[in-house]
């Protein structure tokens, strides 16, 4: 009798080769296995230490275990069909400027802004833009021991054929201000950084503000340094976030506008600047440069970035549904003379600006954008991501 797929034909039916069911229980076990493997693999990254939602841990499991290109395929369709429209921006998207004790300066409702040489310069409002109420005003944040402000928040819309997308600005006094870098539990990765992924305690009275770092290590060219110690190595020509040692904070190009010396405290390198010489980099407007693919560049997602002044004080941008054309336009009009772009995408945007509530000691903290997802007290726990304050000097 002839064999036919394993089996053998007998009586006109085809009887399965004694082998069969034990091939079966070999297979079933190998499944088992493997579903267990996973299930602890992802149940490890649901219950890791640090603060993030479970939607964030999910997508980085994913991109972790080989799904890196199904998670882009999906983010550039998502985050691409449907643009932001060119109405007036809602009204519920707009940062809060008008805190308990503040005074705005500046010209409220277009043109330029600025409270005069002691604070930041003026904001440019681009053209085609009909400017809302208090549009590149600057705000006072907190202030200094002799009642100077250390920081000035506003808002910006970047783009004439997307109106209704809202840049928030904060401006930091850079010799009134200290600034950290915090290692999270899971970015840049290892044991034992100082700061246990946390705002120091003792530093929250002086605290002017709390904002995220830059992308994933295994997603960008750049490295991490502090305290003596290198996460990744730090890469020429890279755009760098440098805190010296007295906590002066700049950005610049590594290997060009800052290196490596005794006086280094910590770096933190993002991709390559996106703001040189006070204009957008090579490749900005037809989205060809090196800061990830194209589609990823032409995103409408959450995007924030990092710049410094002429005079060396520092420049955040953040804002939902922006490119990065529209990040870089909106640090241009900031003022920035050098800019790199920090983290994108939802939960990943995060600044806090922090004021007294006038019992002493007292601060609280309020979102530069009321949208912005995470809780307004980010990062007095543990957090998963390496990120940035600034206290008073």
């Amino acid at each position: 009798m002839r064999e036919v797929e394993g089996g053998r034909r007998a009586g006109g039916r085809v009887r399965l080769s004694s082998h069969w069911p034990r091939f079966r229980r070999v297979v079933v076990v190998v499944l088992a296995v493997l579903v267990v493997i996973v299930g602890v693999s992802y149940g490890r990254a649901l219950l890791a230490p640090g603060d993030a939602p479970w939607t964030v841990r999910t997508v980085e499991w994913v991109r972790d275990n080989g799904g890196a290109g199904v998670v882009d395929a999906v983010e550039n369709w998502w985050f691409t069909r449907d643009p932001p429209g060119n109405a007036t921006p809602d009204a519920s998207a707009l940062p809060d400027l008008t805190a308990p004790g503040s005074v705005t300066r500046g010209t409220p409702g277009g043109g330029t802004a600025s409270p005069g040489p002691a604070g930041p310069p003026s904001v440019t409002i681009p053209n085609g833009i009909v400017p809302v109420a208090r549009e590149g005003a600057w705000v006072p944040g907190r202030t200094d021991r002799y009642g100077l402000p250390a920081m000035y928040t506003t808002f910006v819309q970047p783009d004439p054929s997307h109106a209704s997308v809202v840049a928030a600005f904060a401006w930091i006094r850079s010799s009134d201000t200290v600034g950290h870098l915090v290692a999270g539990t899971t970015q840049p990765g290892g044991d034992g950084w100082p700061g246990g992924a946390r705002i120091a305690p003792g530093d929250v009275s002086s605290l002017v503000a709390t904002f995220n770092s830059g992308w994933r290590f295994k997603d960008l060219l750049g490295g991490f340094y502090e305290d003596g110690r290198y996460s990744r190595p730090l890469q020429q020509g890279a755009g760098s976030v440098v805190i010296d040692r007295s906590g002066r904070v700049t950005v610049g190009q590594w290997g060009r506008d800052v290196a490596m010396s005794s006086t280094v405290a910590a770096v933190r390198q993002n991709l390559h600047l996106i703001v040189d010489a006070g204009a957008p980099a090579p490749g900005m407007a037809d989205a060809s440069g090196p800061w990830g693919v194209s589609k990823n560049q032409r995103q409408f997602t959450w995007r924030s970035g990092l710049g410094v002044d002429a005079r060396g004080n520092l420049v955040y941008v953040a804002g939902d549904r922006m490119t990065l054309k529209m990040l870089t336009a909106a640090l241009v009009s900031a003022k920035a003379v050098r800019a790199v772009e920090l983290d994108m995408h939802t939960h990943m945007v995060f600044f806090a600006r922090w004021l007294p509530t006038g019992a002493k000691g007292s601060v609280a903290p309020a979102k530069l954008l009321p949208t912005m997802p995470s809780g307004a007290d980010r990062y007095l726990t543990p957090d998963q991501r390496d990120f940035f304050y600034v206290t008073l000097r």
